[in-house]
């Protein structure tokens, strides 16, 4: 069960990571407006974590089933899937409570 946990982390923390930085240089994207750059960079970060997400997530459950244990692929996908669905749910706690606390 730790390998499940630890995809869902690694697909969290490159979310939060992503973000962090986007946070960080949206100085720099801002004065880049009405640029071919910004949408270039949009749609390349896209791909980066569309194949980095799709690592996380189904390269073990893909292995799996090439060792034809497809129950056990469908269990291990179903693990990711669920630790990273609690991992949403703390961020979507956190964006609450930050709010809650920023408007009073």
């Amino acid at each position: 069960m730790k390998k499940p946990f630890l995809y869902a982390l690694g697909a969290a923390l490159y979310i939060a990571l992503i973000v962090f930085v986007v946070q960080i240089v949206s100085v720099a994207i801002k004065s880049q407006d009405g640029t071919i750059l910004v949408p270039m960079t949009l749609l390349g970060l896209f791909v980066l974590s569309a194949a980095i997400m799709g690592f996380f997530f189904l390269s073990e459950p893909l292995y799996l089933l090439m060792e034809n244990k497809k129950q056990e692929a469908i269990i291990f996908f179903a693990k990711i899937v669920g630790f990273f669905a609690c991992f949403l749910a703390v961020f979507v706690l956190l964006l609450f409570l930050g709010q809650t606390f920023l408007s009073h």
